[in-house]
């Protein structure tokens, strides 16, 4: 039987759990996390037409309020219950004595504080006497109160006609016990007292409570109606415990009230957390899950009837046959809804499914196989349905917090399971191979140790996963983002989700408005929110990152996913703040550069040029201080138009090949005037400059063409000269035309020559990206 439930993809609900304690937005379209989330009821206030917004956040209080009344009050009704149920024990008539199994099956008593009974410490017993002298007879399944695994009909009767009668006894205030030696021996009972209730009884109220107020929690925080049917689960559960307490408590005798039908009662609460369960995980939008589900309640309330009214023969097998049934269709029904929409938790639940499915398996077969064990096995078969109640339990208690939780609580889960199969397969051996019970305790132990060892990696996979990316690649992702930054501030955000997206490895990213400080998980792990930081201006959050199940839809995200999306963002910004820092000493030591270049060597240029003995030597001096001009004017400035630019290229150019007798054909076309960062420009200044040199030393070209273009971010340079230059495939690269590759390629594009058909040499230049935020998309000709 599944302890998990997970409800099948709706066609208007994005697949979430059953009991998701947290809001899971629809898919692209993320809930923002304002400060007016409130994060205890999850409920956003999102403000209504005609409503300042101080009325909108006072109808939020009140209803955040209500339903933390609610969750007090249940709190205090499930303490009141605890309290009263201990004290109707503690005042309950009791036999004080104690009692174990003897090598035959019969009880022997150990110890009393009865003056009468310790002259029969190690007596057997037959029975009590009743007072119209017939003798109830007990054995050693006298010791474990609860009928309900009791598999024969005949014995479940006359063990419950015993307790009737035994509890009678008890309560009407003076027990003669009937030992087998013949002896008898009256004895008065007195008030158990708080402190005879044993410590058992109190870990399993305290269990019960815990499950009760994670029952109310979760429906509060979302009333769902799958929410509410984890409500059932848990409520049903947690009587569960309060009926286990009740019966660990070391008597012969329990309230009459309680045992007439306390078989069909925790039977019954089995069977309805088994309906829940498979309620839970059916789609609502299916006819044919819906017709499953009405059959599997159906079948629980037809079997509570018969059950009730007495007439349901071999009614332990039909209830088992109903659980397990139900434990297979959940499985079904998860790996059909995994299926169709791949979802993390249903594979999460689907592994606990198969795992408590085959311990509840395990243990049928070894009650089944009662009879056949030796009678000093009869009380270790009692203690395990008391293991599988507290590991059914914690499983009801572990599904809202599977991404949450900590390592205690779903090792909890699993050692309580894997105790409940070690039981089992104990029971088992002595039952069907007749091993001696220390052979066959150390064997079932060995088995159990080893098949935990082997479950635990394939359980806890799908919650914790293996990292998807190295701590080298990690770093080296960070330092591409951090550069891009700078070259491409508009990217920057895209090479972050980038970042997340190769970390996580999720089925769907999207983007989308919101504030947040800090990451979350939400869909009980299978949401990721991050907030996503403006790089380019600073660390104000710029929306939210929505990452949806994790490593393609493999594992859950858990809270050190949350953790790791703000270590990775924090390094990424400090990263940002070093190269901001570094870039903007480089600014200041450049325009120190182009101060003194500008008035060092610029004046001592000024003043060759004015004593200049020639008029080619004044032009030449010129030139070079208009070189120099333009040098100290890119240096000193942090952006440049690039219409602006394109004119400084012109005519630097022109310049230069006039001075060779070369002219120039300058075709400029710009679809957007963006501005050229430092670095873009001092490439694109070189890569122009080289490229004229070359022409200048070794074409004798008469003419140069040159075309720049720039198309929806892609630029274009175009240099075409008729001079001599042939067969580049066979040019050597020297430190020119390798300047040229290495600018090229640091700007992300690429570069080629080519003959022209009549003569000459054609040089390509593409760069696929050179855009900026801000651009004026004005087009120039």
């Amino acid at each position: 039987m599944s302890a998990q439930q997970y409800p099948g993809p709706a066609e208007d609900e994005t697949p979430a759990t059953a009991n998701d304690i947290s809001d899971l937005p629809p898919p692209r379209q993320p809930a923002p996390l304002g400060a007016q989330r409130t994060e205890d009821t999850g409920s956003e206030d999102q403000g209504q037409p005609g409503l300042p917004p101080g009325a909108a956040g006072l109808e939020s209080m009140v209803r955040i309020g209500w339903r933390r009344q609610a969750l007090l009050l249940a709190a205090v009704i499930g303490c009141l219950t605890v309290f009263l149920l201990a004290r109707a024990m503690a005042n309950l008539p009791h036999l004080p004595a104690e009692w174990r199994s003897s090598p035959e099956g019969r009880l022997e008593l150990i110890a009393s504080p009865v003056q009468a009974l310790q002259a029969h410490i190690g007596a057997e017993l037959d029975g009590i006497r009743e007072p119209d002298g017939q003798i109830t007879h007990l054995n050693v399944l006298a010791l474990a109160h609860s009928a309900r695994w009791i598999t024969e009909d005949a014995l479940r009767h006359d063990l419950l006609a015993a307790r009737v009668a035994s509890a009678k006894a008890v309560e009407a205030g003076k027990v003669t016990l009937v030992f087998w030696d013949g002896s008898e021996v009256p004895v008065a009972t007195r008030p158990r007292g708080y402190g005879a209730l044993g410590a058992m009884f109190w870990l399993m109220c305290g269990f019960a409570m815990v499950l009760f107020l994670v029952g109310w929690i979760v429906p509060l925080v979302h009333p769902r109606f799958r929410n509410w049917l984890y409500a059932v689960m848990a409520h049903a559960q947690a009587t569960q415990l309060l009926l286990g307490a009740v019966s660990s408590v070391p008597a012969l005798a329990l309230p009459v009230a309680l045992v007439a039908h306390e078989s069909v009662f925790r039977t019954l609460l089995d069977l309805v957390t088994c309906g829940a369960i498979l309620h839970a995980a059916a789609s609502r939008s299916s006819l044919w899950q819906n017709l499953l589900v009405a059959g599997m309640w159906v079948g629980v309330g037809t079997y509570g009837a018969l059950a009730l009214g007495g007439v349901l023969a071999h009614e332990w097998w039909w209830a088992q046959g109903l659980m397990l049934l139900t434990g297979l269709l959940c499985i079904g029904l998860l790996s059909w809804a995994n299926r169709v929409s791949p979802h993390p938790f249903a594979v999460v639940m689907r592994r606990f499914c198969l795992v408590t499915e085959a311990s509840l398996l395990l243990l049928s077969l070894a009650v089944a196989m009662m009879p056949l064990m030796p009678p000093e096995m009869q009380p270790v078969a009692a203690v395990a349905p008391v293991i599988w109640g507290v590991f059914f339990a914690s499983l009801i208690l572990l599904v809202p917090f599977i991404a949450r939780s900590q390592n205690v609580m779903r090792e909890f889960a699993m050692l309580a399971g894997i105790s409940t199969v070690a039981t089992s397969v104990d029971l088992l051996f002595v039952a069907a191979f007749s091993f001696s019970q220390f052979a066959s305790l150390t064997l079932s132990l060995f088995l159990a140790l080893g098949a935990y060892a082997a479950l635990r990696q394939w359980l806890v996979s799908q919650m914790m996963g293996a990292r998807a990316l190295t701590t080298e690649r990690m770093f080296e992702h960070l330092y591409r983002i951090a550069r891009e930054v700078e070259a491409r501030p508009e990217r920057a955000a895209d090479r972050m989700i980038e970042l997340l997206r190769n970390v996580f490895e999720p089925l769907e990213t999207s983007r989308g408005e919101g504030r947040a400080q800090y990451s979350r998980i939400l869909g009980n792990g299978a949401v990721l929110l991050v907030p996503l930081p403006n790089l380019m201006h600073g660390p104000a959050v710029d929306g939210l990152v929505t990452l949806r199940f994790a490593e393609r839809g493999k594992r859950l995200f858990t809270p050190e996913d949350a953790r790791l999306a703000d270590r990775i963002l924090e390094q990424l910004m400090r990263a940002l703040a070093h190269d901001r820092a570094v870039e903007r000493g480089r600014s200041e030591e450049r325009v120190r550069i182009a101060q003194d270049l500008h008035d060092d060597i610029g004046a001592r240029l000024l003043t060759l040029m004015y004593k200049a003995p020639s008029k080619e030597m004044e032009d030449y001096v010129r030139h070079t201080l208009q070189d120099l001009k333009t040098l100290t004017r890119g240096l000193a400035a942090k952006k440049h138009a690039l219409t602006l630019a394109s004119a400084e290229w012109k005519t630097d150019i022109a310049q230069r090949l006039s001075a060779i007798g070369c002219e120039l054909v300058w075709q400029a076309c710009y679809d957007d005037d963006i501005t050229l960062t430092m670095v873009q420009w001092s490439s694109l200044t070189r890569i122009l400059r080289e490229l004229v040199s070359n022409v200048i030393s070794h074409s004798n070209a008469k003419s140069v063409q040159i075309q720049c273009r720039l198309n929806q971010g892609t630029f274009t340079i175009d240099l075409i000269d008729d001079g001599s230059g042939r067969t580049p495939e066979k040019w050597s690269h020297g430190l020119g035309l390798g300047g040229i590759r290495k600018r090229v390629k640091l700007m992300g594009g690429t570069v080629t020559w080519r003959e022209r058909e009549e003569r000459g040499i054609v040089c390509q230049v593409v760069i696929p990206e050179l855009t900026s935020p801000g651009s004026k998309k004005a087009a120039a000709c």
